[in-house]
C-alpha cells in the first residue's frame, strides 16, 4: 500500500538549538498529556480478515536451525502484507538512512566520561556540542568497517557477534557490521554472570566477542575455560571499546591463542580492506534470516535464544510506529524534525534492542524525520543522575521500565510533601486539575480540559515536567513488567500521560500498545496494525486444543469465563529459539520441543500470560500461569493484583511477594523502600523516600521492623487489599501473615532478572525458613529471624 512508501529525500529539520516546545501552542507546555485526536471509545482494531497474515498449511511455523530462514507469512492487503510492508534488511535500511539523512545525527555520548568526584558526585552534563557525534552516515561507515574488520578476523555467515558491556555506540556499529558480515547479533546484559556470559558466547556460535572492561573479559575467560561443551567456543576476537589492549595481546580460550583488540585497530582494519566481501555477504542476506539474538532472562534454567529474523524487526517499526503509533500519538513522526531518545535500559533486552539499536535505523529510513540517540552514563542509575541526562537529551519518545518510573514518582512525591503554605496548596490544586484534564484523555473520555488547566500547567506542571527532562515528550511507554494504576494516575496528575505496551522477546517486543488517543489505565493497549491477539482457554495437556474466550464487557471483569492465555500471530513473532548444533542433538531436541511448546500448530505464540480482551479490544493482564496460586481448595490465585494494592496502600513498600501455593493460607515477605536500592543492589539499611514519611522517626529498616507505626501501616495496607472484592473475591486470596524483610530483593542477590522480574521460586527456596515462621505463628506480622 503506497501510505507506506514513505519520503527518502533528504530534509533540513530543526537544528538543538531551535527544536521545537511541540507542535501546536497547547501542547507546546505538556505534550505527552495530548488528546488532540478526539478520543476513542473502541479500539481502533481492523475486523477484515485480509489484513492478517495467511498461515494456511500444516506447520510449523518455526525454525531453530541459525542458518534457517523465517517461514514467510503475509497478509492480503494493509500494513501485513508484501506491498503494506516490502521485505528488506536492516543493512539496507541503515543504507538508506544514511543515504537520506546522511548529515543530521544519529548517535551522541559524552567522551571522555565525566567522572564522579571524590563524594560521588556526578558533574553536569556536556553542552551538546561537545558530545561526540556520528551523523548517520558516519553510522553506516564505522557499522561497514567493522563489519570488514570481523571478515578479516574470521567471522564466517550465521556467525554471531556478541557484547558485553554498557550501552555505548560501538554496540550499535556491532550489532549491524555483525549483519553485514553475513551474521547476527547477540548481546550480553551488563549484568550477566560470568557464567551467563560464557554460555551465551558458547551458544550464539559468537566469532567475535566485543566488551566494555578487562574485568569482563577476565572473567569470561575463566568462565569458558570452566565449560564443558562437546566444541570449544568458535571466537577468533575479542574487541574491547572501553581500554586499550598491548599490542599484539593475546589469550588462551581452549588451547587457542586468541587476539585481544581495540575498537579503533578493527576499524582501521577494516578500512583497509576492499569492499568486495562484505558487499557479497550484505547482499546475500534474506529477510527471513536471522538478524539478532535476544536472550530471555528466565528465572530458571540457562536462558533461550529468541531468534529474531530482519523481516521482523522491519515489521515492528512499520507496525508499532509509522501505522499504529503516529495515528494515535499526534506530533510523532510528523514533518520533518529530529525526534530524540536517550539509551539507557540493557541493549541486550528486547526494548532496549528495538528503541535504541533497530527502531532509529528503521524510522529515519522511512520517515521524514531523524532520529538521534543520546547515550546515558554508565553510572547514572545507581548516582540518580539519569535526570541530569535526560535533561540534556529533552527525549521526544521515553520507554522505562516501572521501576524508573516509580523510583522518579518517589523523588517528586518526597520533594512535594516538603513544601508547605501557599506553595503546597497550589501544588494540590494543579495536580487535582491535571489528575482530570488525565482521566478525560482515558478511552470514552471527551479530551477536555478544566478549568483553569492552562494556569495550572503554567505555574507548576509544565515546569515540573522541564526539571525531569520531559517537557519536549511526545510519547511516553512503559513495559516489561506490569505498571500500578497509581503510578499511572501519579503521572496523569503531573500532566504525564504514560502509556503501557505488552508483547514478549519473542514477539519483537510490542505485540499491544496504548496511545494517547486510546488507553486506559490498567489495560495493557489493543493489538498493533496486523499482529492478532486473542485469548483461549488452552489444554494443560495440548497447547493446540484451545477455545477462543469470549469478549469481557469491562477492564473490571473478574469472571473467569472470559480469562485465558493471551496468544499472538503475525509478521513479527519470533523465528523460534536457536538450537545450537555445537552444543550436539540433545540440546538440539529439547529446543525444538520448547519451541513447539510455544508456537502451536496454527502459528499462534503462547504467552503463558493470563488475561482478557474486552468486547473494545482493549487487553487486560490478570496473571502469570506459572505465578498463579493454587489454593488449598484449588482457587486459582493472581497474585500481582494483590500485591500491587498492598503497595499503593502503604508508600514505603518497595515489594511484596505472595506465597501460599498448596498451603491452607497466603503469608507475603514485604521489603521496603532503601536507600540505593535500585533493583540490581539491595541498598542499605537507610530508609528512603515514601518510607521515611511513615514515621519520621524512624531512620532504617531494622527499626522500622520493631516500629509500631509501621507495623500498623503495612497492617492497614494488607487489610485494605483483603478487603477489596476486586483483588480478593473471597478468603483464600487473602493474605493472613507478612514478614518485612531486613533487606530489598536484587539481581545481585539472584532475586531479580536483568528486568527487575522476581525470580518467585528461587526467592521462595531462600527464604523458606522465614516462611515456616509465619505458617508456625499466630501471629499476623512475624518478625524476621535469621
Amino acid at each position: 500500500m503506497s501510505h507506506f512508501r514513505l519520503k527518502t529525500q533528504p530534509v533540513s529539520p530543526p537544528s538543538f538549538a531551535s527544536r521545537p516546545l511541540g507542535v501546536n501552542a497547547k501542547r507546546a507546555m505538556g505534550s505527552v498529556n495530548s488528546c488532540e485526536t478526539p478520543v476513542l471509545s473502541e479500539a481502533p482494531v481492523s475486523k477484515d480478515r485480509d489484513d492478517y497474515c495467511d498461515y494456511a498449511g500444516p506447520g510449523p511455523w518455526y525454525t531453530c536451525k541459525p542458518d534457517g530462514l523465517h517461514v514467510e507469512r503475509f497478509a492480503k492487503k494493509g500494513p501485513a502484507s508484501r506491498e503494506g510492508c516490502v521485505p528488506t534488511t536492516l543493512p539496507e535500511l541503515l543504507k538508506r538512512a544514511a543515504e537520506t539523512k546522511w548529515d543530521k545525527p544519529a548517535l551522541k555520548i559524552e567522551r571522555p566520561l565525566p567522572p564522579l568526584d571524590s563524594e560521588g558526585k556526578a558533574p553536569e552534563s556536556l553542552p551538546d556540542d561537545q558530545w561526540k557525534t556520528w551523523t548517520w552516515k558516519q553510522h553506516y561507515d564505522e557499522s561497514r568497517k567493522a563489519a570488514k574488520g570481523f571478515i578479516k578476523l574470521g567471522h564466517q555467515p550465521f556467525d554471531a557477534v556478541a557484547m558485553w558491556g554498557f550501552n555505548a555506540p560501538e554496540w550499535m556499529f556491532s550489532t549491524f557490521a555483525a549483519m553485514m558480515a553475513g551474521g547476527m547479533a547477540g548481546g550480553l546484559y551488563p549484568t550477566d554472570t560470568p557464567e551467563t556470559a560464557a554460555f551465551k558466547v558458547a551458544h550464539s556460535g559468537a566469532s567475535i566477542v566485543v566488551f566494555e572492561d578487562k574485568p569482563k573479559l577476565d572473567k569470561l575467560l575463566k568462565a569458558l575455560a570452566a565449560r564443558q561443551d562437546a566444541k570449544p567456543p568458535r571466537v577468533k576476537a575479542f574487541v574491547t571499546y572501553g581500554y586499550t589492549p598491548a599490542a599484539g595481546e593475546t589469550v588462551d580460550v581452549k588451547g587457542r591463542k586468541v587476539p585481544v583488540l581495540s575498537w579503533s585497530d578493527v576499524i582501521e582494519m577494516g578500512g583497509k580492506e576492499s569492499d568486495g566481501e562484505v558487499d557479497q555477504r550484505t547482499k546475500a542476506l534474506k529477510p527471513g534470516q536471522c538478524a539478532v539474538l535476544v536472550y530471555t532472562s528466565g528465572t530458571t534454567g540457562d536462558p533461550k535464544a529468541v531468534m529474531l529474523s530482519h523481516d521482523n524487526v522491519h515489521y515492528a517499526g512499520v507496525s508499532v510506529f509509522m501505522t499504529t503509533l503516529k495515528q494515535g500519538a499526534p506530533g510523532f513522526l510528523e514533518g520533518e524534525c529530529q525526534e530524540r531518545l536517550l539509551s539507557y535500559l540493557p541493549l541486550s533486552h528486547i526494548a532496549g534492542m528495538a528503541v535504541d539499536i533497530t527502531m532509529p535505523a528503521v524510522l529515519t529510513a522511512l520517515s521524514s524525520n531523524h532520529m538521534t540517540t543520546y547515550f546515558a552514563r554508565p553510572y547514572d542509575m545507581k548516582a540518580g543522575t539519569l535526570k541530569d541526562r535526560l535533561c540534556a537529551a529533552s527525549p521526544t519518545l521515553m520507554l522505562a521500565v516501572p521501576l524508573v518510573w516509580e523510583k522518579i514518582a518517589d523523588k517528586l512525591r518526597s520533594l512535594g510533601a516538603a513544601n508547605s503554605g501557599l506553595k503546597q496548596t497550589i501544588g494540590t490544586w494543579a495536580k487535582d486539575l491535571g489528575l482530570q484534564r488525565s482521566k478525560a484523555c482515558l478511552m470514552g473520555g471527551d479530551g477536555s480540559y478544566p478549568t483553569g488547566y492552562t494556569l495550572a500547567d503554567m505555574l507548576v506542571l509544565s515546569k515540573v515536567k522541564a526539571a525531569l527532562g520531559l517537557d519536549q515528550l511526545k510519547y511516553a511507554v512503559t513495559g516489561a513488567a506490569p505498571i500500578r494504576v497509581d503510578t499511572l494516575e501519579y503521572f496523569g496528575s503531573l500532566g504525564l500521560d504514560i502509556h503501557e505496551l505488552y508483547g514478549m522477546s519473542e514477539s519483537h517486543g510490542c505485540s499491544t500498545i496504548s496511545t494517547p488517543a486510546c488507553h486506559a489505565w490498567g489495560s495493557c493497549g489493543f493489538q498493533i496494525a496486523g499482529l492478532e491477539v486473542k485469548v483461549f482457554k488452552v489444554d494443560h495437556a495440548d497447547i493446540n486444543k484451545k477455545t477462543q474466550c469470549p469478549a469481557a464487557p469491562s477492564l473490571d471483569t473478574t469472571d473467569e469465563l472470559f480469562q485465558g492465555e493471551i496468544c499472538f500471530r503475525g509478521r513479527t513473532i519470533m523465528m523460534g529459539y536457536m538450537a545450537q548444533p555445537d552444543f550436539g542433538p540433545a540440546h538440539i531436541k529439547e529446543i525444538e520441543k520448547k519451541t513447539a511448546e510455544a508456537i502451536d500448530a496454527e502459528g499462534w505464540m503462547h504467552t503463558g500470560d493470563k488475561g482478557i480482551m474486552t468486547d473494545t479490544g482493549m487487553v487486560k493482564i490478570t496473571g502469570r500461569f506459572k505465578e498463579l496460586i493454587i489454593g488449598d481448595g484449588g482457587e486459582n490465585i493472581a497474585p500481582v493484583p494483590i500485591e500491587d494494592h498492598v503497595k499503593a496502600h502503604c508508600d514505603g513498600i518497595n515489594e511484596v511477594m505472595m506465597v501460599g501455593d498448596k498451603r491452607k493460607y497466603n503469608v507475603a515477605l514485604i521489603t521496603l523502600k532503601a536507600v540505593g536500592a535500585n533493583g540490581e543492589v539491595p541498598g542499605t539499611d537507610d530508609l528512603d523516600a515514601g518510607a521515611k514519611r511513615v514515621n519520621p522517626e524512624v531512620k532504617t529498616i531494622s527499626a522500622a521492623m520493631d516500629d509500631k507505626v509501621w507495623i500498623d501501616a503495612v497492617t492497614a495496607a494488607v487489610t485494605s487489599a483483603n478487603n477489596n472484592g476486586k483483588c480478593c473475591p473471597n478468603n483464600a486470596f487473602k493474605i493472613q501473615k507478612f514478614m518485612i524483610l531486613p533487606t530489598n530483593f536484587s539481581e545481585d542477590a539472584g532475586y531479580l532478572t536483568p528486568t527487575k522480574k522476581l525470580k518467585r521460586p528461587i526467592v521462595e527456596k531462600a527464604f523458606i525458613k522465614q516462611i515456616e515462621q509465619m505458617y508456625s505463628s499466630k501471629e499476623t506480622y512475624v518478625r524476621y529471624q535469621p
